[in-house]
């Protein structure tokens, strides 16, 4: 069975429109756990639009299960993940202007850069992963520059409209998992899954961790974190 780590970053959201101390993304991430999440992630932003470096701080003390923590390939959030040494690290791209993340991260592009940090991170004994598109040539650079992890960006798939199109989003989310597994590479998924379109990609063996944090989030605005934690584990129980 797959496993869910529980994106909080849109508990923050919320308590930042307001300026104010509440929602806690920390008693979320809590609540989570109890609901059987096997890990929490937060996307600590540049422009800290969320999560806030008091929220990685807690958590990092607080949760019982595993941290992941999403960030940009800059100095600033490498020395970050150092001091507050999370379970894991996800490098993601990120832009100033995007609502939320648009995109995979071209590992090909950035590959010196990458190699650098994460071996920085690797030496202190944090597993690192790159969300990056479904693409071979994107998963053979992750694997180049010493990826553990690859995130399979999902939003393509999540975005079609079409039944031709699904099935076409599914076989690259299937070819990738496969070109990855070939590579030794961990696999894990997310971006834009939510409780109808999920069932397609959890029946694609391969993918050890699933990252959701939007549906599930406002699923629990309506009837609270633990049943929505626990309606979106049961469809991978599936």
């Amino acid at each position: 069975m797959a496993k869910l780590s529980v994106n909080v970053d849109h508990i923050a959201t919320i308590r930042q429109a307001r300026g104010v101390t509440e929602p806690d993304p920390v008693a979320a991430a809590v609540l989570a756990e109890l609901a059987g999440a096997d890990g929490i992630t937060i996307h600590l932003r540049e422009d800290r639009r969320h999560i806030q470096d008091r929220d990685v701080e807690i958590l990092r003390r607080t949760i019982k299960t595993r941290l992941n923590l999403e960030m940009a390939l800059t100095d600033e959030m490498v020395a970050i993940a150092l001091k507050t040494v999370p379970d894991s690290v996800t490098f993601v791209p990120e832009g100033r202007h995007e609502l939320t993340t648009e995109g995979g991260l071209d590992a090909l592009l950035l590959q010196n850069t990458l190699k650098q940090k994460i071996a920085l991170l690797q030496q202190a004994g944090i597993i690192v992963s790159l969300f990056i598109e479904p693409d071979m040539e994107q998963i053979k650079a992750a694997h180049k520059v010493g990826a553990d992890y690859m995130e399979i960006h999902t939003g393509m798939y999540c975005e079609v409209r079409t039944e031709r199109e699904r099935r076409e989003q599914l076989r690259r989310i299937e070819l990738a998992i496969s070109g990855a597994r070939k590579l030794g590479l961990g696999i894990n998924a997310g971006h834009g899954l939510d409780y109808r379109n999920i069932g397609a990609v959890v029946a694609l063996p391969g993918i050890e961790e699933f990252n959701i944090g939007h549906s599930i989030v406002s699923r629990a605005v309506l009837v609270g974190m633990e049943r929505a934690v626990g309606d979106m584990i049961a469809l991978l129980n599936k």
